[in-house]
């Protein structure tokens, strides 16, 4: 018995179409159905994926998912929970609670990273690099607020007391 064909199933699609009726690229497909986000799918004689409505809906949900960040064992389990839609959505809720709590703390630590930006910028003096505050700042870094402050409380950045300690000017050109 021969296998199903896209001439046969018009409402099947090829992987390429698939691809661009997703928004998912083709190497990104195959990995998805490797690691077993995506279902085995039917082929055809000459060996090639067929994908259908569900399955396009599948990729456009794991490609949602990982533009807001989610990774791939949380998608797993989404999906998991996707395919079973009885169930309590408790664990949906902690999953998207816990990104959401990720999302805040890179918030924080950008902002932080920002005042710190802003601060060296506007302690320029647009004079000599030997006075520049921006070249001042990043050859000491315990004169970084970023990371002796909020950055490092949030686990960016490092600690300054990791670092090798540099005094004087800069004497040698990069």
């Amino acid at each position: 018995m021969s296998g199903p064909s896209s001439e046969n199933f018009p409402d099947l699609l090829p992987i390429g179409a698939a691809a661009r009726a997703s928004g998912v690229k083709v190497p990104t497909i195959r990995f998805y159905e490797e690691i077993g986000l995506m279902p085995a799918l039917p082929r055809t004689e000459g060996n090639r994926r067929l994908y259908s409505a569900t399955h396009l809906q599948r990729l456009a949900f794991i490609r949602h998912a990982r533009e807001l960040g989610f990774d791939i064992e949380a998608i797993r389990t989404l999906l998991t929970l996707q395919d079973r839609p009885e169930q309590s959505c408790a664990a949906a809720d902690e999953i998207a609670s816990a990104r959401l709590i990720e999302v805040r703390s890179r918030i924080a630590a950008l902002r932080a990273l920002e005042a710190e930006l802003q601060r060296m910028v506007d302690g320029c003096a647009h004079g000599h690099v030997a006075q520049c505050r921006v070249i001042e700042t990043l050859s000491d870094h315990g004169q970084c607020q970023f990371h002796n402050g909020q950055g490092e409380n949030l686990g960016i950045g490092r600690n300054s007391s990791d670092l090798p300690s540099f005094s004087g000017t800069l004497t040698q050109r990069f």
